[in-house]
């Protein structure tokens, strides 16, 4: 929906917005969330014990390799393992999952490097989650944009909140957009429906009112003149806004915005934000 220079329906406006955080909400509070990871393990090729997963971890030739000692159980698949069981190697951003108790294993790759993270749903950062802080959600901040495609997708490099780590992910084009008289290109990437776009971004207000690193925000697809819509009121944090156990992105340089985007949801209350 764009609504520039349109009468809105405020309330049906407000309501519409409140139904879609309370879905993102809950799922970044459900029982295996991100919200519910007691750590991140990098593997190295010695088989390693950590205390909140069962057996021995280890990555190699093979990929990743769990040897579980006697008693010790995971489920994948719905189907218990036991032993030494071969994940074998896993795709760059890929994740798998294991089930162990009431807790699941990820099992992933992320800037090169096999991970694994424990999410147990007694995690006090989920069971102690009451609500993000957000910006009221205000239709001035639905802009018109158009997407500006690249000949060909173009491998992007771009830095992450984990030090050392670097994440390449292919951009499709651009979205431009207007705002405050100036014209604005943010670089995109896939977002999670096919033909979709998510830019990361920051603006003015990281690190003021919103998370500093990074906000995501997902585009629907372009239609067939090339238009889309930029809702900013939907712009998110990602995991990393909560936990010190992410490996989030960093926006591309040309998605740090010299303007203030007062949308969208602020710092969380875990990292000092304020109601």
């Amino acid at each position: 929906m764009t609504v520039q220079d349109v009468d809105v329906d405020r309330a049906s406006f407000a309501e519409e917005w409140e139904r879609w955080h309370r879905t993102h909400e809950q799922a970044l509070a459900d029982p295996h969330g991100f919200l519910a990871i007691t750590s991140l393990r990098w593997l190295s090729p010695e088989p390693t014990r950590f205390e909140d997963a069962p057996g021995a971890w280890s990555s190699g030739p093979e990929g990743v390799v769990v040897e579980l000692a006697d008693g010790e159980e995971l489920t994948i698949d719905g189907t218990a393992v036991h032993g030494r069981y071969v994940f074998g190697t896993i795709a760059e951003r890929a994740s798998l999952y294991a089930g162990y108790g009431d807790a699941v294993i990820e099992i992933a790759k992320r800037g090169g490097h096999d991970i694994v993270r424990p999410r147990h749903p007694g995690n006090p950062l989920r069971t102690d989650f009451t609500r993000t802080p957000a910006y009221a959600p205000d239709p001035r901040w639905v802009r018109p944009g158009r997407y500006l495609p690249f000949d060909e997708p173009r491998a992007i490099t771009v830095g992450a909140v984990a030090e050392g780590l670097e994440h390449v992910y292919d951009a499709p084009g651009q979205v431009e957009f207007e705002l405050a008289g100036e014209t604005f290109r943010l670089t995109a990437f896939n977002g999670k429906r096919p033909g979709a776009l998510m830019v990361l971004l920051t603006d003015t207000t990281s690190g003021v009112t919103t998370y500093a690193a990074n906000r995501s925000l997902q585009i629907d697809a372009p239609d067939e003149t090339g238009r889309v819509t930029l809702d900013f009121n939907r712009a998110t944090n990602l995991p990393c806004a909560y936990t010190d156990l992410a490996t989030c992105p960093l926006p591309p340089t040309e998605n740090r915005l010299p303007v203030a985007i007062e949308a969208g949801e602020k710092t969380p209350l875990e990292r000092g934000g304020r109601p």
